[in-house]
């Protein structure tokens, strides 16, 4: 029995007695007093004092007590919850499809961990309850590397009872997706609402509302109005998830990031419906690009939560993917970011022209042709093309494919911000907007403007030294190098 099972017990424990799930604060007094840890301990780890902690606590031993018919107190928690025998309680759960016009709603059972005491007493059993599921277009999980403190971040904000919408951000190809499906896969049970719907194809937000209502299995009012009052009454009644993936797709593409298509304005209200009307569900949104919805200056006072992914850097991303010199991995996985997508794209291509071995790869740096200045360094090419070698520093191959996709992002792109990509792309070294000002006829405006665009798509980086600097994405960096000088 591992604490992840005692705090899926212990939520719908509760649940059961007070139609309620489990906050942040009890989460973290059931996960430490698992662990060992003094209500002190406890607090100072999630920033609340410890006698809120003992508070906290004292109330949950009492309600378990109560249910479980044992004196259970913080000293004796993980010892008598492991005297106790695991069983499994059935969830009806209700999932549908939208294939078709009719509702295909089918009901199976989903087994959750639920505590009986040695005697079989029934009534210590949880009851029978009905989940609502969609999860039609989610990505089934293959793999999942070390995200585990991502993970607990996700976790902290989903069940802080204050939170109510989190957005999950970075490049394409990092691992938004998985992250939060790996989350969904280990919480099925603490959920009365599960949705999880694709805006690659974006519909209006009407349309986006008659789906969460069929799943729910409610017939939609006629305007709009009334049908966001039915979701949101759905949304406070029930303990819902939703989950939006490629959110960029309802932003204009060719203008700053994060601004919305004529189209799919009604998000906006939506999204900040979701913030500011109380409830108990939670809103996450997967994207490329940040709006200015998913930003919150402190996470403290506002129902917001925003986690940006970076790259990788576990060395069992590479395994079964037929590639050799195991020591040269972490240079290939540095050297491309840690983006899982990227490597993928570039593990084929040293299968394809190198045999599998990655350190020819690496070592590949044989030029003819002129020698172009990149920075202070000289850059070797072939024909009109640069080859991954400046000086002695090692920079990435764009594959076919990785070019493909960032065909698509620099065409996003404003006009502004393609200035500032090819500039920033002529030196490896962070340069300044005082460098950016004197090189580009921008104003100050346009020039911060796009600076805080490109961020906001995790393209550039800023760099704090003597001066503020601002850099490209390596692989980006490359790609715009080798194909948008025109």
């Amino acid at each position: 029995m591992n604490v992840t099972e005692v705090l899926q017990f212990v939520d719908q424990l509760v649940f059961e007695r007070t139609g309620k799930h489990l906050d942040d604060v009890q989460r973290a007094v059931v996960e430490g007093s698992w662990e060992g840890e003094t209500y002190s301990e406890i607090g100072k780890k999630n920033h609340f004092h410890k006698n809120h902690a003992s508070d906290v606590g004292g109330d949950l031993w009492q309600l378990l007590s109560e249910a479980l018919g044992e004196d259970i107190k913080k000293t004796n928690f993980r010892s008598t919850f492991e005297r106790l025998q695991l069983t499994s309680s059935p969830i009806i759960i209700h999932t549908n499809s939208n294939h078709s016009k009719q509702n295909n709603n089918h009901t199976f059972n989903f087994c959750v961990p639920t505590l009986n005491q040695s005697n079989n007493n029934p009534e210590n059993n949880l009851n029978t309850k009905s989940v609502y599921q969609d999860l039609t277009v989610a990505p089934k999980l293959i793999k999942f590397y070390h995200r585990e403190s991502e993970l607990k971040t996700l976790v902290h904000g989903i069940f802080n009872p204050n939170t109510r919408l989190i957005s999950v951000l970075g490049l394409s190809g990092i691992g938004k997706t998985t992250l939060v499906k790996k989350f969904v896969d280990l919480n099925l049970p603490q959920f009365e609402v599960i949705i999880w719907k694709s805006l690659k194809f974006p519909k209006s937000l009407d349309g986006l509302v008659n789906d969460l209502l069929n799943v729910c299995e409610e017939e939609h009012k006629e305007t709009i109005d009334d049908k966001l009052k039915q979701l949101f009454d759905i949304l406070t009644d029930k303990k819902c998830l939703i989950i939006l993936d490629d959110v960029q797709n309802i932003f204009l593409p060719g203008q700053f990031s994060g601004q919305y298509q004529t189209e799919y304005q009604h998000y906006q209200n939506f999204f900040t419906m979701i913030t500011e009307v109380e409830h108990q569900s939670h809103l996450i949104l997967i994207s490329q690009e940040q709006c200015p919805e998913m930003e919150c200056l402190d996470e403290e006072l506002y129902p917001i939560k925003c986690l940006e992914l970076s790259g990788l850097s576990d060395v069992n991303i590479l395994k079964n993917t037929g590639l050799n010199d195991e020591d040269s991995w972490s240079k290939l996985i540095d050297l491309y970011e840690g983006n899982p997508m990227y490597l993928k794209d570039v593990a084929i291509l040293i299968k394809d022209i190198f045999d599998g071995n990655v350190a020819d790869f690496l070592a590949e740096n044989s030029s003819t042709g002129i020698l172009p200045v990149c920075g202070d360094k000289i850059l070797p090419v072939c024909g009109d093309k640069i080859l991954p070698v400046c000086g002695d520093k090692i920079l990435p191959v764009v594959t076919n494919k990785t070019r493909s996709r960032l065909n698509q992002l620099f065409n996003r792109l404003s006009p502004i911000e393609q200035q500032l990509a090819l500039e920033l792309s002529k030196i490896d070294q962070p340069v300044s907007r005082e460098n950016l000002r004197e090189k580009l006829d921008l104003s100050s405006m346009d020039l911060i403007n796009g600076l805080q665009s490109l961020q906001h798509r995790y393209l550039v980086t800023k760099i704090k030294g003597d001066k503020i600097g601002f850099k490209l994405s390596p692989v980006f960096r490359e790609y715009v190098r080798n194909c948008c000088q025109d």
